[in-house]
């Protein structure tokens, strides 16, 4: 399920090494649970056409990998019913071979706002909890990260970083390991330089443990970009839906911003800082022909855009960055 190939003698030269004690026996599990889609998943990738391209771009607006013009269109038209056999396709958006993936999050807006304020990624080994397909990753490795892990148990999500990171080229220091965060080994100080936790944290029924997680998982000093909804108010606010909201099941807590911050600073963490706080847009999150079904527009209350269609405030984001101690 995943390249261990290259990854496995990478960890074992690295601070990162003692996570091998744990890591084949966490991997062999997760090949256990396999979905009921996994076998045609795995068939869109043995379908895609083998395409080589040294013509690839981390860095735009879009993972761009290889150009139009170097593929005919019987190439062309299996690549693009490849990528249509792993719909829905949520962040990007991708390029591959001049085919768009358009997809339902626009996720290059989110890192223009979160990059400005990182520390410089170069030359850091960098960890991505919930990933996803792995836009970010590949964002992060075109910042020049040293090596960049993204852990995401969503096998649809592996499937689709795969597709990508054949055409990518294996060499690239990039990694997807179909993983929860509590699967995070405690590195004692020792772990990744930067760790970020992206719409998560409000999926989590225990927010703080799921922050003294990714502590765990960094080294004395190192940074942590966290981002999630959130709400107005102070820090004795937060939000715990009584069901779902915008339609979500599995949305536990939401907190303001300055109780959130205090969840940081009751953990250990230090130099904490509101980097950006913005409100979703139906813009920014739609429905594509690459996601199909229903998107933010949909969860929003039709007379009332800044409600859910639970009643409860429209979709709010925050990103906050902190350190843990030196």
């Amino acid at each position: 399920m995943t390249d261990t190939d290259s990854l496995y003698p990478f960890l074992e030269g690295s601070r990162l090494a003692p996570w091998l004690d744990r890591l084949p026996q966490q991997l062999e599990a997760a090949g256990q649970q396999a979905h009921g889609k996994w076998q045609e998943w795995q068939q869109a990738l043995v379908d895609a056409p083998l395409l080589q391209t040294d013509n690839v771009d981390f860095n735009s607006r879009a993972v761009q990998i290889g150009a139009a013009t170097e593929v005919d269109e019987l190439a062309r038209a299996q690549l693009l019913a490849s990528l249509q056999a792993l719909i829905p396709w949520r962040k990007g958006p991708y390029e591959l071979f001049g085919v768009e993936v358009d997809t339902e999050w626009r996720s290059d807006w989110k890192w223009e706002r979160v990059v400005p304020h990182l520390s410089p990624l170069q030359g850091r080994l960098v960890l991505d909890v919930g990933c996803g397909s792995g836009y970010h990753l590949w964002r992060m490795h075109g910042a020049g990260a040293e090596a960049v892990i993204g852990i995401d148990p969503t096998l649809l999500f592996l499937t689709q970083f795969q597709l990508v990171k054949r055409y990518a080229g294996e060499h690239h220091p990039v990694w997807m390991l179909p993983l929860k965060s509590e699967d995070l080994p405690d590195l004692r100080q020792k772990g990744f330089d930067t760790v970020f936790s992206m719409g998560v944290l409000y999926h989590r029924r225990d927010p703080l443990g799921h922050l003294q997680e990714l502590r765990r998982a960094l080294r004395a000093g190192g940074e942590l970009v966290l981002e999630t909804l959130v709400v107005d108010g102070d820090e004795h606010t937060a939000l715990m839906p009584h069901d779902r909201y915008a339609k979500m099941r599995n949305v536990w807590f939401i907190p303001s911003v300055p109780m959130l911050a205090l969840w940081l600073k009751r953990l250990g963490f230090t130099h904490i800082r509101v980097v950006d706080v913005t409100l979703t847009s139906t813009q920014e999150q739609r429905c594509t022909d690459w996601s199909k079904g229903e998107s933010l527009a949909d969860f929003l209350d039709p007379l009332d855009s800044c409600r859910t269609v639970e009643g409860y405030p429209a979709p709010r984001r925050a990103t906050l960055i902190a350190n843990t101690p030196a």
